[in-house]
């Protein structure tokens, strides 16, 4: 059973991690079995090509290194894992910060994360994820979009 928290735990933290790497094809992966969901977004997202073509629409990465210079952190985790061993959520917190030439090091976002999971295989997968955003700074550094789409 630890090895199943441990697993969950990791995927929240390889979602930070492949974001500020900017790898989003990596990141959209770890979305294969999953809908995105949040309340500034008009559909659900679903499966790994939509949420691939979802964060190329809306994450700038910058030329020198590919990233959107960037650091998710995620923090506060409360992990669960359902009576069947086989499913499981989490409601955890995020913090986003960025700097770039033109943007001094700060927080640009931060909010909550509520997701859910699927063993399949053995393996753990996201199969959920609702984003709410809370506070909300500079983000026009890092969104393609006007930000005003997630300030309602």
């Amino acid at each position: 059973m630890e090895n199943d928290y441990r697993a969950i735990e990791n995927l929240l933290y390889r979602y930070a991690e492949f974001i500020d790497d900017g790898d989003l094809e990596s990141l959209a992966r770890l979305f294969s079995k999953a809908r995105i969901t949040s309340a500034a977004m008009a559909e659900p997202v679903d499966g790994e090509a939509a949420v691939l073509a979802m964060y190329r629409a809306s994450t700038r990465l910058y030329p020198d290194n590919g990233t959107p210079h960037t650091q998710h952190i995620v923090s506060n985790p409360i992990i669960e894992v359902d009576d069947d061993g086989e499913t499981g959520h989490c409601r955890s917190r995020f913090t986003v910060l960025q700097a770039t030439p033109e943007l001094p090091l700060q927080v640009i976002i931060s909010g909550r994360y509520r997701d859910r999971f699927g063993k399949f295989g053995g393996q753990w997968y996201f199969t959920e994820r609702e984003m709410i955003p809370e506070l909300l700074g500079d983000l026009s550094r890092h969104l393609l979009f006007a930000d005003s789409q997630l300030r309602t």
